[in-house]
C-alpha cells in the first residue's frame, strides 16, 4: 500500500523565486545562517573524528564552508560539497537526494529544513545517505521565530480586511526536534534551541532583511498582497506593543540546533528496560526518610 502523500504546505516555484531575488543581497542580511554556522562547527569541534566526505545542503552554503576553513575541524574534513537541498522534494527515497546510501561521512543543513514539506522524508533520505556512524548536522528556524511579526500582521489584515491569511510559516519546536531525528532513525539524537532578538528601526528594516535572507512567505495557495494600510497599521501596532525606548522593535528569532548519527554498532545503546542491578535512588546516594529499609 502505497503511503500518502505529504501535504503540501509550501509551494517550491515559489520558495525557489524568492531565493533568486535575494541572491545579490544575502551578504547584507547572512546573520542567521553565520550563526547556524558557528553552532554547527561547534559542535564538529567537538567530535574527534575524521570526515573525508561532507555534503552541505543548505539553500545558502556559504557560510559553513566559510566557518569551517577557520575552525580547528578543518583538518578532520574533506572538501564540502553540495548537491542542492531537499526541500522542494515530497517524497522520502533514496534516489531524491542523489547521494547513493551510505555514501557519506558528514551531512550538513543549515536554516533549510523549515521550508520542507515533508521533514521526516528528508530527514530520512539523509541518514540513508550517510555511512554508518556518520553525521548529521542541521539547523531549522524555530516556533519563536517572528512571534511579534505574526501577531501584529494578522491583527491589521483583520481590521483592514476583515479576514487575515497565514503569513508566517508554522515553524517545528525545539523539543520537536530529537523526536523528528529519531523517528527517522538517528542514533543519539540531539536538540537545543538557540534564541536571540535582533532590534530593527521599524517594521520594514525587518521586512528588508527577511527579503534580503530569501525568507518571506512562500506558502502554497494564492498569496493576497499586502496592502500599504495593513503594513502602515501593522508597523504602528508593532511599535506600540514592542517599540523600545530608543524606538527601535525587537524581532526574536529561534535557531533549533540538530544532531544526530547513523547507528553503528559501535555506539552505546541503552541498557533493556528492568536490567539494571542499582536501583537509582542508592546510585544518586538518596537517603530515605521515614521508610523502612531491610536489613
Amino acid at each position: 500500500m502505497t503511503a500518502p502523500a505529504p501535504p503540501l504546505i509550501f509551494d517550491a516555484a515559489r520558495r525557489r523565486a524568492r531565493l533568486a531575488r535575494s541572491a545579490t543581497r544575502f551578504v547584507e542580511a547572512d546573520f542567521l545562517h553565520r550563526r547556524a554556522a558557528d553552532n554547527a562547527v561547534l559542535s564538529l569541534e567537538a567530535t574527534l573524528r575524521q570526515f573525508p566526505v561532507v555534503v552541505d545542503l543548505s539553500a545558502q552554503p556559504g557560510p559553513f564552508a566559510t566557518r569551517l576553513t577557520d575552525s580547528d575541524a578543518a583538518g578532520r574534513t574533506g572538501p564540502v560539497g553540495s548537491v542542492g537541498d531537499l526541500t522542494d522534494r515530497a517524497a522520502p527515497g533514496g534516489s531524491d537526494l542523489d547521494l547513493a546510501p551510505g555514501s557519506t561521512d558528514l551531512i550538513v543543513s543549515l536554516m533549510t529544513l523549515h521550508w520542507a514539506n515533508d521533514l521526516p522524508g528528508a530527514l530520512s533520505q539523509i541518514r540513508r545517505a550517510l555511512k554508518p556512524d556518520g553525521l548529521f548536522l542541521g539547523t531549522l528556524a524555530g516556533a519563536g521565530t517572528l512571534k511579534e511579526l505574526r501577531g501584529v500582521l494578522t491583527e491589521a489584515e483583520l481590521a483592514e480586511r476583515g479576514g487575515a491569511q497565514a503569513r508566517v510559516s508554522p515553524f517545528a519546536g525545539g523539543y520537536d526536534g530529537a523526536g523528528l531525528l529519531q523517528r527517522a532513525g538517528f542514533a543519539l539524537p540531539v536538540s537545543d534551541v538557540d534564541r536571540l532578538t535582533v532590534r530593527y528601526p521599524d517594521l520594514f528594516a525587518l521586512i528588508r532583511d527577511l527579503r534580503a535572507m530569501g525568507e518571506t512567505n512562500v506558502l502554497a495557495g494564492t498569496i493576497r498582497p499586502l496592502t500599504r494600510s495593513i503594513l502602515a497599521r501593522a508597523a504602528a501596532l508593532y511599535a506600540d506593543r514592542y517599540g523600545e525606548t530608543d524606538g527601535r522593535i525587537p524581532a526574536t528569532f529561534e535557531i533549533v540546533n540538530l544532531a544526530g548519527w547513523a547507528p553503528h554498532e559501535s555506539q552505546p545503546r541503552p541498557l533493556p528496560r528492568g536490567s539494571a542491578k542499582v536501583r537509582l535512588a542508592d546510585a544518586l546516594g538518596v537517603v530515605e526518610h521515614g521508610r523502612n529499609r531491610p536489613g
